[in-house]
C-alpha cells in the first residue's frame, strides 16, 4: 500500500510534528498501541468514527515501511 503516503501527514503545528492521519489529531502511534493491545479494527473505528478502514490499513503501511530501518520522508505541511 503506497497510498499511506496519501492519507497520512506530518505537521509541526498538529500534535507537535507526530504523524497523524489527515484531517485529523490522531497520531497513527495510537492506532499501533489500540491494534498492539488487541483491539480489533471494527473496535477502533467505533472509537474514532472519522477514521476509514483505509487509515488503519496505511497505519500498518507506515508501521511497515518504518519497520524496514529505512528512513521515510513526510512532506511537512506549515
Amino acid at each position: 500500500m503506497n497510498e499511506w503516503r496519501d492519507r497520512l501527514t506530518a505537521d509541526l503545528q498538529v500534535c507537535h510534528g507526530k504523524v497523524c492521519i489527515k484531517s485529523t489529531r490522531i497520531p497513527v502511534a495510537v492506532i499501533l498501541d489500540n491494534l498492539a493491545s488487541g483491539q480489533s479494527m471494527n473496535e477502533i473505528l467505533a472509537s474514532y468514527p472519522s477514521l476509514k478502514l483505509e487509515d488503519l490499513l496505511a497505519s500498518l503501511a507506515y508501521a511497515a515501511e518504518i519497520a524496514r530501518e529505512r528512513i521515510v520522508h513526510l512532506p511537512e505541511t506549515a
